[in-house]
């Protein structure tokens, strides 16, 4: 009974994948708001029921997708930031910014799920929340770690954080632990460059005008870490 157990799980593993695999296409081809459980399972082959019993919704599907591509971005920036010296902060950063760029070119549909516009009636659940902060994680981890070696100095030109920031920055501290508020302000100015960037150049808000992406891209990264405080 347990090798056939474990038989009956292989092939269900393998039947998910493989309707994920065929989601991420029609993401490309329809959009998130276009997905369809019965579209995938024409192109399988299978009857529209069978599906149901792997993912009961269009959203469980999309729910799955999301998760599936918050990890692999995650994991992306894990690999590439673990590969830089830990007193390299600045290196760490640059590292992890050209993760997310990498991915998000080579897999442009499943970032646009993650980072574009909200899907019309879908709520993501919590159940995406642990895959969502892995980048993050290693962000955060990155500005303790160079706040706590005395290595931020960042340029005296912004304004006191408003004092109503401090609740907000007490949030924060779950992933960017033991700093102050205003390295908490810059910290998050920098990371939504980041995806500022992205989205721009991803949704094609930079055509015909930044002709070179790339070469730009490390430019304001590394103008995001020097207003972080981080050496350039």
């Amino acid at each position: 009974m347990s090798s056939s157990r474990t038989a009956r799980e292989r092939v269900r593993a393998e039947l998910t994948r493989e309707i994920t695999d065929i989601a991420r296409r029609h993401l490309a081809t329809e959009g998130a708001g276009g997905l369809s459980l019965r579209a995938v399972a024409r192109e399988m082959g299978m009857v529209s029921s069978a599906i149901y019993r792997y993912f009961p919704s269009r959203d469980d599907l999309l729910t799955a997708l999301i998760i599936d591509g918050y990890n692999a971005v995650g994991e992306a920036v894990e690999n590439a930031e673990a590969l830089c010296p830990r007193e390299d902060h600045t290196g760490r950063w640059l590292a992890l910014c050209h993760a997310v760029r990498d991915w998000a070119l080579a897999h442009p549909h499943e970032y646009a799920l993650l980072y574009g516009s909200p899907v019309p009636g879908y709520q993501a659940p919590q159940d995406t929340v642990a895959a969502a902060v892995r980048d993050t994680i290693v962000y955060g981890r990155l500005v303790a770690d160079a706040h706590r070696a005395g290595a931020l100095n960042p340029p005296d030109i912004c304004p006191p954080a408003p004092a109503s920031f401090s609740g907000d920055a007490a949030n924060v501290r779950a992933v960017i632990p033991d700093v102050p508020d205003d390295v908490i302000v810059r910290a998050l100015i920098a990371w939504t460059g980041l995806f500022g960037w992205l989205n721009f150049e991803l949704f094609g808000q930079f055509n015909n005008t930044i002709l070179d992406p790339g070469p730009a891209f490390d430019h304001s990264m590394r103008c995001s870490a020097a207003f972080l405080g981080l050496p350039v």
